[in-house]
């Protein structure tokens, strides 16, 4: 073993140690000097899988708007953006709740309890009898994913080596997209009435999510808890134990590993738990320049975003006439462009590094955002030119958000991770998510493209905002440890 404890030499040590005692260990060192390999990829699928039901999940509630505003359901505009607004505000209530459970009791417990809430949740949101039914499985729904989140981003960036840690975050939040475009095509197939009767169309498509959520509850099974968490709780025998069972999944496939690094052992006082205080204390003293950058990051992104998808549905049957069963196809382009974004201008996080690609993404989707919407307002673009043109923003525009989840879960310590995660999700969710849906589904209510118009300036203005304040702020934290990035709290 690699780790040991002061104070119990030449005795074998506790399955858990004891809190206050220090823990001399070289985990993140043998970890950071990984090759990327193929537990990483199937990490990225088990655990990154998380986002595409996110996609799933808010391209299906979008894309069956014209099915839920028949009867017998019969929504208004109001109603659609009050559905948008209750997951949004139960995915804000999960990631606070699960979010301090993820640093507690440890990151694997809740990415089962997580999924396993939403897939329950999904499935009951296509029983929903009425609005308030409806609303109720969209909150908890929402709260499941709002907690994987926190689960799901603090592991992945505990196991994924220091060089690569930007491309690959961006890129699995990025695979939002991907459950987008399956949402498209599970929408566009359930609301034809020549395959399935409209009025349990929308019923099947939200059963299909819960089936999808129970496949991916199986994969989960041999992800291993984090060792940069057991090793900070006390566990340094199953950190040590965990960390060579990766390594052995490289050496049997030929891969020789260069010994880590020496000068990068580290000593932690074992710690049960992380009192608030000093969880505060290192968000808003010691930490609240990153905490000014993740607050901007956040909600310009989440305001951005949500007001926009939440209610594009809207925007095409209300102004260019679509049909609700037609609404799929054009948030099949709208997806690819925001999933192409991530995968290809990832690595340049990691290259050209996080500030310079901060300020590009949020500042050029900010142009973009309002040259595209004053070109809406003249009434230039038709529905197909309206979503090419959304195409090429959110190119860039999911790049910058995906870059703002990167950013709080690297930047601050490892015991705090998920409760930071879920901090920033919640005020940036609670202030840019919630409002924008309720905001955009009203303006679009009014028929005027001149208020319409309105709601994506204001959106351009917040990302132009965030763009200079994460150009001047932000971390450059490409290429280092987390370790280095932000020191742990429990460094003895």
């Amino acid at each position: 073993m690699t780790s040991r404890v002061e104070g119990q030499a030449g005795a074998q040590a506790p399955e858990r140690v004891a809190a206050g005692s220090v823990i001399e260990t070289d985990i993140a060192a043998r970890l950071d000097r990984l090759p990327f390999g193929r537990f990483h990829t199937l990490v990225i699928v088990a655990l990154g899988i998380t986002w595409i039901l996110d996609g799933l999940e808010v391209t299906l509630a979008g894309a069956l708007v014209g099915a839920l505003r028949k009867e017998p359901m019969a929504f208004t505009e109001f109603d659609v953006g009050l559905a948008a607004s209750s997951y949004l505000i139960g995915a804000v209530t999960g990631a606070l709740g699960f979010g301090w459970l993820t640093d507690r009791i440890g990151r694997k417990k809740l990415f089962f309890i997580t999924l396993a809430l939403y897939l329950v949740a999904t499935a009951a949101t296509g029983l929903s009898w009425d609005i308030y039914s409806f609303c109720l499985f969209r909150f908890l729904t929402g709260a499941g994913i709002g907690g994987e989140y926190t689960a799901i981003n603090s592991t992945i960036q505990e196991l994924i080596p220091a060089r690569v840690r930007g491309w690959t975050d961006l890129v699995i939040n990025g695979s939002f997209w991907i459950g987008a475009a399956l949402g498209s095509f599970l929408s566009i197939a359930l609301l034809r009435p020549e395959v399935i009767d409209p009025a349990w169309g929308w019923r099947v498509a939200f059963f299909v999510g819960g089936g999808i959520g129970l496949v991916i509850l199986l994969l989960r099974t041999w992800i291993p808890e984090s060792p940069r968490w057991l090793v900070t709780h006390g566990y340094a025998a199953e950190a040590d134990r965990v960390v060579t069972g990766i390594e052995k999944r490289f050496t049997d496939e030929g891969i020789t590993l260069p010994p880590p690094d020496p000068n990068r052992r580290l000593k932690l006082k074992v710690r049960s738990h992380t009192p608030l205080s000093e969880v505060a204390n290192a968000m808003f003293v010691s930490n609240r320049r990153q905490t000014f950058v993740g607050l901007a990051l956040m909600i310009a992104q989440a305001f951005f975003y949500n007001a926009l998808f939440f209610t594009y549905a809207l925007v095409l049957e209300r102004f260019y006439n679509v049909p609700g069963g037609d609404v799929g196809w054009y948030l099949l382009p709208f997806a690819l462009g925001s999933f192409l974004g991530p995968l290809l201008l990832g690595r340049l996080f990691d290259t050209v590094g996080r500030r310079p690609m901060i300020a590009a993404t949020y500042g050029i989707s900010a142009v973009l955002l309002a040259v595209v919407g004053y070109l809406f307002h003249l009434g230039i673009l038709g529905p197909v030119g309206q979503t090419a043109a959304w195409m090429v923003v959110f190119f860039f525009a999911s790049a910058a958000a995906s870059s703002a989840y990167l950013t709080v879960a690297e930047t601050f310590p490892l015991e705090i991770r998920a409760l930071a995660i879920a901090a920033f999700y919640a005020i940036g969710t609670g202030i840019g998510g919630v409002s924008g849906p309720l905001l955009f589904g009203t303006l679009v209510e009014t028929g005027s493209r001149d208020w319409v118009l309105v709601g994506y300036l204001i959106g351009a203005a917040l990302m132009a905002v965030a763009a200079v304040v994460g150009g001047l702020y932000a971390t450059a934290a490409e290429g280092k440890s987390l370790e280095d990035v932000s020191k742990p709290l429990a460094s003895a």
